[in-house]
């Protein structure tokens, strides 16, 4: 696959630009007694989120990675795309489960259907 056969959706990069404020003014706080030090994991925890977290998609699957974990799912597992009431991607599985695509809009649900070369939602059986 080229590059042009992928599809790749990522947070807006101002959230890492925000956490590494939040990680330096969380500096002192955590410098001040050592039980208050995990205080800066949090501002760091969102500083690797941000930088990690996404949804990219080709001909073949589509690849959700999250904080720590990354999930493969194949076209052929795809039984729904769609946006929930607060305009985010879900996919929903041949076995019911629903999953979030991080960084995914409503509105770019038809750039994901796209790069399955196919012109309708993967599961439609008119396709």
């Amino acid at each position: 696959m080229s590059r042009a056969d992928t599809v790749q959706f990522r947070h807006n990069q101002s959230i890492v630009a925000a956490a590494v404020i939040a990680a330096i003014g969380a500096l002192p706080l955590a410098s001040a007694r050592w039980y208050l030090a995990p205080v800066i994991l949090v501002p760091l925890a969102v500083v690797f989120w941000g930088w990690r977290a996404g949804t990219r998609a080709d001909a073949r699957e589509l690849r959700l990675r999250g904080l720590v974990g990354q999930r493969r799912i194949g076209w052929d597992r795809v039984a729904e795309l769609f946006a929930d009431p607060r305009g985010r991607g879900v996919v929903r599985l041949d076995d019911g489960t629903t999953l979030h695509l991080p960084a995914v809009r409503g509105s770019d649900l038809p750039r994901l259907v796209a790069v399955t070369g196919r012109t309708t939602t993967p599961a439609d059986p008119d396709a």
